[in-house]
This record gives structure tokens, sequence and C-alpha cells, in this order.
């Protein structure tokens, strides 16, 4: 069934379409979460949440850009909602002494891995650095809209990308000498 016939079904509260709506989208928006989440158990927690909320502001949607972006945009925006969640419980803080700066032999390194394994070396990352890099780098965000969106200064963005780079790259070396790529 075509998307915007599944919305329309929605929109007039008939189950089976939600059913399916739900079965067309969620694979996409799984992936989404992924970036966000430590686990696949809390990516999906948060895909589930996402869910509630598109249905119950289905109606808000304006048909202004495509339906799957605006999907993606309530799912980006409840995983930013689950950090700050997630942050407010835990209040936890990262030191990283040994991590060192991305280089060119750290982008060779990280065209070896697969996504896979660049998805479980992303979800290592301490939760603020994993959601700056990923509002920064995946979705395109600049420092100012991830400062709005998450409540910090500008340079806290900046620094937390770098810190999460620089992590990464750690984390991509530690994964190199372990695998021997």
């Amino acid at each position: 069934m075509h998307p915007e016939t599944l919305l329309a079904g929605c929109l007039r509260g008939e189950s089976a379409a939600q059913t399916a709506f739900y079965r067309h989208f969620a694979p996409d928006l799984l992936g989404v979460c992924l970036r966000y989440a430590h686990s696949r158990t809390d990516a999906q927690d948060i895909l589930q949440e996402a869910f509630i909320r598109i249905f119950e502001r289905l109606d808000q949607y304006q048909g202004s850009g495509t339906l799957a972006g605006w999907l993606k945009r309530v799912v980006v925006t409840t995983a930013i909602n689950h950090y700050h969640a997630e942050l407010r419980y835990w209040q936890r803080t990262v030191e990283l002494t040994e991590a060192t700066h991305i280089t060119a032999d750290g982008n060779d390194m990280l065209s070896q891995l697969s996504a896979a394994d660049l998805l479980g070396l992303i979800s290592q990352l301490p939760t603020g650095y994993r959601v700056v890099l990923n509002l920064y780098c995946i979705e395109g965000f600049s420092h100012k809209e991830i400062a709005q969106q998450l409540g910090i200064e500008e340079r806290t963005s900046s620094s937390q990308l770098h810190k999460a780079r620089r992590l990464l790259q750690a984390l991509v070396r530690r994964s190199e000498l372990i695998i021997g790529l």
C-alpha cells in the first residue's frame, strides 16, 4: 500500500492501516534509533515511543516535505528526549586522556570497518558524545542547532564532537588490534 493511503487510513483510526504504516516505516526508523541508542533494546524502546508520538500527532503532518522526513524528525526528537532523560538519571562524565585525533590513517581504518562494526563502536561512545556526533555528522545539524536541541552551549557541542571523534578513533584503533585489520 502507498504511504499516503496508509496515512489516510491512520487518520481515520483504522488499526489495519496503523499496523501496515508501522511495518512500512519501522525498519528504516529503527536504523535512525540505533545511531542514538546504547543497545538494540534501547533503540526499540525509542522507536516505540516515537511511534506513539507519531500516531498521536499524525494530524499535524502538513504535507510540506516528505512524510518519511517528518517521521525521521519525530524519531530524532524522541531520541534526543530519551538522551535528556538518561542524562538526568545517570549524570555521568567521561575522561578521555588516551584518545587521539582522527587522522588520514584513521579514515583508512574506518573504511575497512563494516557499517555494523562502526555502529557497534559508535554505540560505545558516552551518550552525549554519541548524540552530538549523530546530529552533526549524520543529521547535518549545525552546532547552533544542536545547542538549541540539547540545551547546551555551542562550544560544548563542538567540544563533544571533537572528543567523540577522538574516542571513536581510539576505539577503531583498538578494534584494529583485536581483529587484525
